[in-house]
């Protein structure tokens, strides 16, 4: 089965984000004063064939674990559909 998946890391709650407040503070200078804490991740697209969705999200788990994420100091979250 050929599904598409949508992987985002994010630095883990408590870990200093300079990128994230560059962003913030940059867009309070242009004039955006309604934003607050700003976050900066990375978002990765996959396509795999698996035998289903559970068995889709089994393995992205171990790719997070192992090569797409520091877990240590970052979270991750999967998405997984058909492919379109």
């Amino acid at each position: 089965m050929k599904l598409s998946a949508k992987v985002y890391v994010t630095l883990k709650r408590g870990v200093l984000d300079p990128q994230g407040q560059a962003v913030s503070r940059s867009l309070r200078g242009l004039g955006f004063d309604e934003v607050g804490d700003a976050r900066i991740g990375k978002f990765i697209e996959l396509e795999l064939d698996a035998p289903d969705e559970a068995a889709a999200r089994k393995r992205l788990g171990e790719m997070c674990e192992r090569l797409l994420s520091n877990t240590v100091i970052e979270d991750y979250r999967i998405e997984v559909g058909a492919r379109a």
